[in-house]
């Protein structure tokens, strides 16, 4: 919604415009489940780079094998963008085929 004022000073008319920022969009991290990758390791990704409790890593790592998925996270998009690709690199340093992408919310 755009709101418009006016004052006048001094025979000027100055334009005065009001405008409400949306907030940025929100990204879901998610990770996918594979059948080759421990789940001792996905447990240690969401304690490392998502700093979960090791109770909480666990559920979430129980979510994704079990459901196919679980969300690790929501976060602005360059948030969510550098966490993909910390996971990504990590999972790959250890030779793992652990997937993670992000989704709009």
């Amino acid at each position: 919604m755009e709101v418009m004022s006016l004052r006048q000073r001094d025979d000027i008319a100055v334009e005065k415009k009001k405008s409400r920022l949306k907030p940025p969009p929100l990204f879901k991290v998610l990770l996918l489940n594979d059948d080759y990758t421990p789940m001792e390791f996905v447990v240690v990704i969401l304690q490392t780079i998502f700093f979960m409790s090791r109770e909480q890593a666990t559920q979430i790592m129980l979510k994704v094998h079990e459901e196919g998925l679980g969300v690790c996270g929501v976060y602005p998009k360059d948030v969510a963008t550098t966490k993909v690709e910390k996971v990504c690199v990590f999972a790959k340093q250890h030779q793992h085929p652990l997937k993670c992408v992000m989704e709009e919310t």
